[in-house]
């Protein structure tokens, strides 16, 4: 048996080959859109993928499930549970809890495991060549390590009353299974730190189901009702386009193929989309946009890994999306990053000199010793953007607190009359937000550049 494992940082999401050598096949689990690495690691170990399964209709990115098999000829894997609302809508073998099937020596059996969403399957590994009991567990988003999925999703992104208590209860059944299995167990998770779709998710790359049992808070319950209360507790904010990307994987995402190159614009083009009031996302970095941009753009510096999350809390997948590059050998490894979200609709590009050549301005920013010196303002108001856990650990003393995300359906809670410091953990979400509000009309914005350690320290704060 041969295990292969390929984590796409932008996402902090996981996917897995496994091989057997002896037959030189292979069945991926979970995979991303780009195809390439699973294409490249098969050639490398003379496999040809045969199989492509998923644990669940997932959330927080588009599935490569279809593209591999469309490209590979692979039979895909897909859950028939949950009900007729979480079946899939494109062709595939229904997979029921308990069925079982080979890849090579290799014996998969899918359990079902709901809880995070419905119809989430985990994956049972026999390595049947050499061993009569199973190795591992792909759990996908069920555990991680040191954290269980979230059940929430269905209500708060897509929407579903009371989806959320039902989900928690599930998943507390489901573990109750998992407790019975033995420690030895590996558990081969489906994301890591970063995801959204748990709260407190470690970094390791994998686990034992005997360590997870000792200190994932998850398995230290035994009353069905006090593990629904921590779980649903202290859940992050869901990122907006995690609603779009249920609906995307559940009809079936358009193939790679299909999708339409973006063009290089010019400064022409730029102003004109500007005054139609296009969608234009600046790439460059934090400091080439405060020092120079183009007014009503939004910049999303790639410097965060996590920089298509924050594109996802305000794209608007009817309308296209346009960028400003922050080098002009940028395109492929964003625009990749962007399609694995679904934002497909990206027409053109700009490179970024075309800064220069357009009328600009700069984004004021003031430190935590400047801030500190003009708290008494009444004419100033801080505007937090970071998270609700975040901000109910620690705030500065009357600050606003609007998640980012939040920003766009909460404009008439920020007031225009005074001038807002946008403030975050480390200046990153803070410069996003000055620059939305720049675009929707505010123009007194300034954004704290200080990370907390530094305006903790200097600005009075309460919990």
């Amino acid at each position: 048996m041969l295990l292969k494992y390929f984590y796409d940082t932008h996402l902090a999401q996981a996917s897995y080959m496994v091989g057997c050598a002896r037959k030189g096949e292979a069945l991926v689990i979970d995979p991303a859109r780009e195809i390439t690495p699973y294409l490249q690691a098969a050639q490398a170990d003379n496999l040809r993928i045969t199989q492509v399964a998923e644990t669940h209709i997932h959330a927080d990115f588009v599935s490569g499930s279809s593209e591999l098999a469309a490209h590979t000829g692979a039979h895909l894997y897909l859950s028939a549970l949950g009900g007729p609302d979480w079946y899939y809508k494109f062709e595939h073998m229904p997979v029921h809890s308990g069925d079982q099937w080979q890849v090579g020596n290799v014996r998969v059996e899918a359990i079902h495991t709901p809880g995070h969403t419905p119809e989430h399957l985990t994956f049972m590994i026999t390595d049947t060549a050499g061993a009569d009991r199973p190795i591992g567990l792909f759990t996908g988003d069920f555990v991680f390590v040191g954290d269980v999925g979230r059940p929430d999703l269905l209500e708060t992104a897509v929407g579903i009353s009371g989806a959320k208590e039902v989900g928690a209860r599930a998943l507390f059944h489901s573990l109750q299974w998992l407790k019975s299995l033995s420690d030895y167990l590996q558990i081969w998770p489906g994301h890591g730190a970063g995801s959204a779709c748990g709260k407190a998710l470690g970094a390791l790359p994998s686990t034992t189901l005997g360590y997870e049992k000792l200190f994932n808070p998850a398995f230290q319950f035994d009353d069905e009702t006090a593990f629904t209360h921590w779980l649903l507790e202290g859940q992050p904010e869901v990122p907006r386009y995690f609603a779009q990307m249920k609906c995307v994987n559940k009809a079936g995402p358009a193939l790679l193929r299909e999708l339409t190159a973006p063009k290089q614009l010019d400064r022409d083009t730029l102003e004109r989309l500007l005054a139609e009031d296009a969608l234009v996302s600046d790439l460059r970095d934090q400091d080439a946009f405060a020092q120079a941009y183009v007014p009503g753009t939004v910049s999303v510096p790639t410097s965060s890994q996590k920089f298509t999350t924050y594109i996802g809390w305000f794209v608007d997948y009817q309308k296209p999306l346009y960028v400003i590059l922050p080098e002009e050998d940028a395109l492929a490894e964003i625009l990749s990053a962007l399609r694995a979200i679904g934002i497909d609709d990206v027409p053109g590009y700009f490179l970024p000199g075309v800064v220069a050549q357009t009328t600009t301005a700069c984004l004021p920013q003031i430190n935590a010793g400047e801030l500190a010196a003009r708290m008494a303002d009444n004419g100033l108001m801080v505007l937090d953007v970071r998270g609700r856990s975040e901000y109910d650990e620690k705030h500065i003393v009357g600050a606003l607190h609007i998640p980012l995300g939040d920003i766009p359906q909460r404009l008439n809670d920020i007031p225009r009359d005074r001038t807002l410091v946008t403030q975050c953990s480390s200046g990153y979400r803070s410069q996003i937000a000055a620059s939305l509000l720049r675009r929707y009309g505010y123009e007194d914005v300034l954004t704290l550049n200080d990370d907390e350690e530094n305006w903790a320290q200097l600005l009075p704060t309460e919990n």
